[in-house]
């Protein structure tokens, strides 16, 4: 059984083509995500930056659902790569894709659908499944952000620059947004 996102019940009543409000909010999502890698800290041993990317990541996926969130993320990635500066740091262009952190960029696609598809199964609806499906979109991110990191830093060495360092922070993050998101359809239901 699917269940509704934040996006289908803010569809508006009026006789809008669905199409323009589903485009519109991928690109507000992509923005969002824009801003959200403006919130960026460089530690000194890592390739890879802290941002405030992946909070707005599994966010965007759990409130616009699997498809326009990853169409969201999707956009910003064509952002970036044409020249805009959205990247983290507010960076652009296509060196970021083929760089050390290109996996995590893509694997911002990824972890929007996967948070998405569980958000439209009701997973968003209680701490503990929004829990688990943030979880569920984080782990997809490191896998292909981790795999191609070790491209260019090793296997041994990818966990430590790309991983730990990151946990903390993706925790507060997921608790934040596992607190947020619940407790918006409980006031929905209001």
């Amino acid at each position: 059984m699917l269940y509704p996102t934040y996006a289908d019940v803010w569809r508006p009543a009026v006789k809008r083509p669905a199409l323009a409000y589903d485009a519109a909010l991928v690109v507000g999502g992509s923005l969002l995500l824009a801003l959200a890698s403006r919130i960026t800290f460089y530690l000194p041993f890592s390739p890879v930056p802290v941002t405030g990317q992946t909070f707005a990541v599994l966010f965007l996926g759990a409130l616009l659902g699997s498809r326009r969130g990853a169409l969201a993320v999707l956009a910003y990635l064509v952002e970036g790569i044409a020249g805009l500066p959205v990247f983290a740091g507010g960076l652009p262009g296509l060196a970021h894709l083929l760089g050390p952190t290109g996996g995590y960029l893509i694997g911002f696609v990824a972890a929007a659908y996967v948070t998405g598809a569980l958000a439209e199964r009701g997973w968003d609806r209680r701490v503990l499944t929004t829990v688990a499906a943030l979880a569920a979109g984080n782990g997809v991110l490191y896998l292909l952000g981790l795999a191609w990191l070790a491209v260019f830093v090793g296997l041994q060495a990818a966990p430590a620059l790309g991983l730990l360092p990151f946990i903390p922070g993706d925790l507060l993050k997921l608790a934040l947004a596992a607190l947020l998101l619940p407790a918006g359809w409980r006031l929905l239901r209001r």
